[in-house]
């Protein structure tokens, strides 16, 4: 990130209360659903609560969720990822652009504030579209051949441009990074992590381990062992783990080249038995040519493959990892002087709020001619902040699920920015999955990333 992200305090975007709110045009009948409602925190005179929505009949385009406040003193006072109103004691919840179309058996996580004055009983009536909401979801059969990503997917390796699996086939990765692991520790533990595997069925963890800003250079050791613990956090779950060199200033990565040969050495002897493991040797190269990340690549993989000589690498590209384009160039410089090594990919991030069509027009060239991994990206702002760009990260993600480019999302924290996947003081309790903890960002992520894999077996 172009910032020093743990400085940052900008606010989630919540959506206020409308006076009355009328159905979507289009909508077609709802015919079965049903819901789960969370209140995931309490205090004097008020709460919060998620919902989660899942639609188990026709599909859905447009949609309203409505149902009543058993006890007259409730009310809602704000809501998200919804436009919300009440009259008397009804609450509707009616789905917004990006959310808004829900096909069977897709879910839709919302959330809300609410005031009360006497007891604070659970809704227990909902309807979806004016139908019932008292389906319940059928458990699936069980499939002998099913797997864990990395089940499924074996150690991974570069085929041409593309990311392949065990089986040669191209596939594409989806999951989240972590913000900055020496401010936000407290949000990796053994409930999250198992919310990103099983519930938000993520194929990847990013774990970010900044150099400087209190980071590495502090506690080597210290910090090689946090990651380590990650690598295994995530075996443990059959997700990939990311190692993830978070050089960011200064820009020139050839400034930690030592600490990198040290780093890297460690951790690569250590999980070259692992299947799991992808090494990001450069997160954010700024303010340098590409001869010198060049330069920098070529001293360090080597020191990776003396240990783990079949994991992928990724290195950071010019101008903030985005291919040279926030510095007015272009992949040319790559395609033109690639890095002397195999098995090898190249970083591009972008925010989806700053970054749009230019940088789009960029990896849709370089997608043909370079392996390209989006190891990081947000949906607003290249601050992390400001509203998120729902037209844009759609077109992203759409783009880069064309492509098969697999991506990580920043962040998966409560971080008080708007690029954070939950709402500030999430990482305090235990609920990491609800509607009622996610920001509209951690929303719009989660049924992206939760959608079915199609990994590739013959």
């Amino acid at each position: 990130m172009k910032r020093l992200l743990a400085l940052l305090a900008t606010c989630a975007t919540v959506l206020g209360l409308t006076a009355a709110v009328s159905p979507p045009q289009a909508t077609a009948a709802a015919t079965g659903c049903t819901v789960e409602y969370t209140v995931t925190s309490q205090w004097q005179g008020g709460f919060q609560a998620g919902v989660k929505v899942t639609n188990l009949g026709a599909p859905a385009t447009g949609w309203t969720l409505a149902f009543a406040l058993p006890d007259a003193g409730q009310k809602v006072t704000q809501g998200w990822n919804a436009t919300w109103s009440q009259s008397g004691s009804g609450v509707t919840a009616v789905g917004l652009d990006w959310n808004r179309t829900l096909a069977t058996g897709a879910a839709v996580d919302l959330g809300f504030a609410g005031s009360f004055t006497g007891a604070n009983p659970k809704p227990t009536a909902f309807t979806l579209n004016g139908v019932a909401c008292t389906g319940a979801l059928e458990e699936p059969t069980p499939d002998p051949d099913a797997g864990t990503p990395v089940d499924v997917n074996g150690q991974l390796h570069v085929c041409g441009v593309n990311l392949c699996n065990q089986y040669d086939r191209p596939v594409q990765l989806r999951g989240m990074s972590t913000h900055g692991i020496q401010w936000f520790s407290q949000c990796y533990n053994a409930a999250s992590l198992d919310a990103l595997a099983n519930d938000w069925k993520s194929d990847l963890l990013r774990i970010a381990m900044y150099v400087q800003e209190d980071g590495y250079e502090t506690d080597p050791a210290g910090f090689t062992s946090r990651v380590n613990g990650l690598v295994d956090e995530a075996e443990a779950r059959g997700m990939y783990a990311l190692i993830d060199f978070h050089t960011l200033t200064p820009g020139d990565p050839n400034v930690n080249l030592d600490r990198a040969k040290t780093f890297f050495a460690s951790v690569a002897a250590r999980n070259a038995g692992k299947k799991n493991v992808i090494y990001e040797i450069a997160n954010e190269p700024n303010g340098v040519s590409w001869s010198a990340i060049k330069s920098y690549a070529e001293q360090v993989i080597p020191v990776i493959r003396a240990a783990d000589p079949d994991a992928v690498v990724i290195v950071g590209t010019r101008g903030w990892s985005s291919l040279g384009v926030s510095d007015g160039s272009d992949e040319n410089e790559i395609v033109d002087n690639p890095v002397n090594a195999t098995n090898l990919m190249y970083a591009f991030h972008f925010y989806a709020a700053s970054h749009k069509d230019s940088y789009r027009a960029t990896v849709s060239r370089a997608a043909s001619r370079l392996p390209l991994f989006v190891t990081e990206f947000g949906t607003v702002s290249a601050t992390g902040g400001g509203a998120m760009d729902q037209a844009s990260t759609t077109a992203w993600l759409d783009l880069l699920d064309q492509l098969k480019i697999s991506y990580a999302n920043w962040t998966y924290s409560d971080a008080p920015e708007s690029s954070a996947a939950f709402r500030p003081g999430t990482c305090e309790g235990g609920d990491y999955s609800s509607g009622g903890v996610l920001t509209e960002s951690g929303a719009l992520l989660k049924n992206r990333i939760s959608t079915p894999d199609s990994f590739p077996t013959s």
